[in-house]
């Protein structure tokens, strides 16, 4: 007996709805992206492995899809090597290529590549999939698509708040009102740890933080001591915990708290200029707001770290993400090219918009109008009809096959097509076609004319 055919875990197929409701998404997004200036790009779905690995701290480097190399792929691997079952060491010798992580570290890749065919500032936007080898859950897939835009050879400020508005530009246009767009500032995140002594656990120390949404105050507490941030250290952090209040109050709070440390006044001073801008500005349905925990474990933001939560109410993870990388493109030889971006989860944000019901009832549209078997004839006459009515961007099909009026009937019903046309031997003897509305019932003998009009 053959067996059932299935996909990985993590992976899903789409039905022509979902497809179609996806595509409404993307069409969204990028109808923005091109409204604020950004360029499309596409890179390879994989990556040599060195311009991956490294880039994402340990944990993204776990969640990395290696591709074996072809042919005799063990033929490197020596018996001693082999013998020691150390998977990283044998994974250098047997695989030199990777699906991408994200779409922002080939980004960077193709700017140092393409570096003199480009105009700088350069705003690109890429909207592919990318693959992690996570754990599935809901909102979390192994493979999904993300949507992106960034700006490199800037280091102006007002880039930030152009992203800022370009999120809340996109969910307006979605109708997903109430969305939170989150803001902090790697500086800040410096500055603390370098008031706390743990400087040099930086990434230990923002990778903890990072999750005290999930985990809370106490297992963030214990992780830190586990990575050896001091007691004494972790004391003076208290004021986090509970920093509360608007965008101002708790700037106030952080001018207090990083009194010693220039790195985090710099930040400070970044943060205030993005809210002044903003408030000056104002949204259209989402909010801003300081949230100093968000640290987004990765290790190479340097300045303004955004993302972005649903409407409250609605369970799931951050629907959008992105941040300053001052310094990324330096790890493939191009230094002194500033560059933020910012991304928006396509999967999430399918979720969230199917939950609220906010998908637009026509978007699943497809035929407008079915033409019925009645035999050969009929159907030349028919598609002859169909050809016009393409011509005036009318979705239009012919049921190929001389089945059972009642089966063509349940087909056109199943797939709600709105219209469909009979073509029997007196409408072909007077050169008219019958229109029938399948919700309302009424039929009418039209002229081709006629036709065209009532359905455009």
């Amino acid at each position: 007996m053959a067996q059932k055919p299935s996909i990985p875990k993590g992976t899903r197929d789409f039905n022509p709805e979902q497809v179609a409701k996806r595509n409404y998404i993307f069409s969204t997004i990028k109808t923005k992206f091109e409204r604020f200036g950004f360029q499309p790009i596409e890179t390879p779905s994989f990556e040599n492995s060195d311009t991956l690995m490294g880039k994402y701290g340990e944990e993204g480097d776990r969640l990395i899809f290696k591709i074996l190399n072809s042919g005799d792929y063990l033929s490197k691997v020596n018996d001693e090597l082999y013998a020691e079952k150390n998977s990283n060491k044998v994974t250098a010798k047997i695989s030199g290529k990777a699906l991408k992580y994200d779409l922002t570290v080939p980004f960077a890749r193709y700017v140092v590549q393409h570096q003199n065919e480009i105009d700088f500032p350069f705003k690109r936007y890429q909207m592919q999939p990318v693959w992690r080898a996570d754990r599935p859950q809901k909102g979390r897939f192994r493979e999904f698509y993300q949507c992106d835009a960034d700006v490199v050879g800037s280091n102006s400020l007002w880039q930030e708040v152009e992203f800022v508005q370009l999120y809340d530009h996109v969910f307006t246009a979605l109708k997903l009102e109430g969305t939170t767009i989150k803001i902090n500032n790697r500086k800040i995140l410096s500055g603390i740890a370098e008031v706390i002594g743990a400087s040099d656990k930086l990434i230990d120390f923002t990778v903890a933080l990072d999750k005290l949404d999930k985990i809370g105050e106490e297992k963030v507490k214990e992780e830190m001591l586990s990575k050896g941030i001091s007691e004494e250290g972790i004391s003076k952090l208290q004021p986090l915990f509970t920093l509360k209040g608007d965008f101002g109050t708790q700037i106030d709070s952080l001018k207090s708290i990083l009194s010693t440390s220039e790195e985090g006044q710099k930040g400070i001073e970044e943060l205030e200029f993005i809210n002044t801008a903003i408030s000056t500005l104002g949204l259209k349905s989402a909010k801003l707001q300081l949230d100093v925990t968000l640290a987004r474990g990765l290790n190479y933001y340097t300045g303004a770290i955004f993302e972005v939560s649903a409407p409250e109410g609605v369970k799931m993870g951050s629907i959008g993400g992105g941040g300053r990388y001052d310094d990324l493109t330096g790890i493939f030889g191009l230094k002194n090219v500033s560059g933020v971006g910012i991304s928006f989860g396509l999967d999430r944000i399918y979720l969230v918009l199917e939950e609220l019901g906010l998908f637009p009832e026509t978007i699943t549209k497809s035929t407008e109008v079915l033409f019925i078997n009645f035999g050969d004839k009929e159907l030349l006459f028919s598609l002859k009809a169909i050809k016009a009515l393409r011509e005036n961007n009318i979705n239009a099909e012919l049921y190929p096959d001389n089945a059972k009026m009642k089966k063509q009937m349940n087909y056109a019903n199943k797939r709600n097509i709105p219209f469909v046309v009979l073509v029997g031997e007196e409408e072909l003897k007077n050169n008219q076609f019958t229109l029938k509305n399948m919700n309302s019932g009424e039929q009418d003998k039209v002229d081709l004319a006629t036709l065209i009009a009532k359905l455009k």
